[in-house]
C-alpha cells in the first residue's frame, strides 16, 4: 500500500484540521517500511510543505475564474488542458490514467488530439 492511499482512505473531515503531525506520523505504520527519522524529520519539519503550496495553488489556478478555490476532486490538467469531468474516471484507474500519459509522454502538443476511451479497457487513441 502505498501512503497517499493511506492518507486518501483516512481522510479527516475537511473542517478541522486534523493533519497533524501525529496524525501523519501513526497512519505511515500502514506502509511497510515507511516510517523511520529521515521521514519522521521530513514531517515535523515540513520539509516539504512549499511543494504542498505550489501544488495548492497550482490547482486553484486550474478551477479559473470559475471556481477560484480549485476545479474540485478528482481532476488532473495535463500541459494547461484539463481532462473533462465526463472522463475524470481515468484519474482513478491506473491503466487508463497511465496510457494517457504513455500516449503524450513524446509529444506533448498532441494531447489536444488525445481521445479517451473506456478507462477498464486502458484505451486511448490519437
Amino acid at each position: 500500500m502505498e501512503y497517499h492511499e493511506v492518507l486518501y482512505a483516512n481522510q479527516p473531515d475537511e473542517e478541522a484540521d486534523g493533519c497533524t503531525d501525529d496524525f501523519l506520523l501513526k497512519i505511515a505504520e500502514q506502509v511497510e517500511g515507511l516510517r523511520g527519522p529521515e521521514f519522521d524529520a521530513a514531517v515535523r519539519t515540513m520539509k516539504y510543505r512549499s511543494f504542498g503550496t505550489a501544488s495548492q495553488k497550482a490547482y486553484e489556478r486550474a478551477g479559473g475564474e470559475e471556481e477560484p478555490e480549485g476545479p474540485g476532486t478528482p481532476t488532473a490538467v495535463i500541459n494547461g488542458k484539463r481532462i473533462p469531468v465526463e472522463h475524470t474516471e481515468f484519474l482513478m484507474d491506473r491503466r487508463g490514467f497511465g496510457g494517457v500519459f504513455k500516449l503524450i509522454h513524446g509529444t506533448p502538443a498532441g494531447w489536444d488530439t488525445v481521445q479517451l476511451g473506456e478507462p477498464t479497457t486502458g484505451i486511448v487513441s490519437r
